[in-house]
């Protein structure tokens, strides 16, 4: 593979390569760490979720509430807390089967991207775990002192914003699309319907009820990844 052309291979994460929504359990987690009251920080949580699912979240609202309970308690201690977060959630839900499909691509010479709508704070150790060094997620703005604001810095990489920001990828590169010699896309969600429309292999992985009557119509790749 020359230096002027690339194969990528996608992925999404919550309920892709994850059988969760770390964004959503990581809310769950905070209030267990009793920085949310529980019953007001659940039904905001679950609503928002469903709004997700829909296709009808407001992203920009989504991230000032999913990130406040870090902000406030400052970086040193939302880190201590994602570290917890990542042994007693995330790393039990790991399932061989998804380190082993991203494991294919690696070998297979790919570059590995987990493009998400989740934001970087919370999924950045998520990718260092799955062994991906580039990761696509939402990015914080900061202040000056390096304290996230709860608001979204450049493009946020939901929806038609995924194809934004792997253009952007290939761009910081020297690259374009049609440097691209190959690229697959795993999602399980109707809200990456635009990035799936634009790779050369789209594979709806554990897909949502409407996504999965698209991928049948038009004969895509159906993967059940946590049967």
């Amino acid at each position: 593979m020359s230096a002027s052309s690339v194969r990528l291979a996608l992925f999404d994460l919550d309920h892709t390569l994850l059988p969760l929504d770390s964004d959503h359990a990581w809310g769950t987690f905070t209030v267990e760490l009793g920085w949310r009251d529980a019953e007001t920080h659940s039904r905001a949580n679950d609503a928002f979720y469903e709004q997700y699912k829909a296709g009808t979240l407001d992203i920009a609202e989504y991230v000032r509430f999913a990130t406040s309970a870090a902000r406030e308690h400052g970086k040193t201690r939302a880190d201590q807390a994602h570290a917890r977060f990542m042994e007693r959630v995330i790393r039990p839900a790991m399932q061989p089967q998804a380190l082993e499909l991203v494991r294919a691509h690696q070998a297979a010479g790919d570059t590995v991207i987990i493009v998400t709508a989740t934001n970087e704070f919370v999924t950045r150790p998520i990718a260092q775990a799955f062994g991906v060094d580039e990761l696509i997620a939402i990015e914080l703005e900061r202040d000056a002192q390096g304290e996230p604001t709860g608001e979204i810095r450049g493009t946020p990489s939901f929806r038609e914003g995924k194809v934004a920001r792997v253009e952007q990828w290939l761009v910081s590169r020297g690259l374009s699309w049609d440097r691209v010699t190959h690229s697959s896309f795993y999602s399980d969600s109707i809200n990456d319907l635009p990035l799936l429309e634009k790779v050369h292999q789209p594979v709806a992985t554990n897909p949502d009820q409407r996504l999965s009557a698209i991928a049948t119509e038009r004969g895509w790749r159906i993967l059940n990844l946590f049967e």
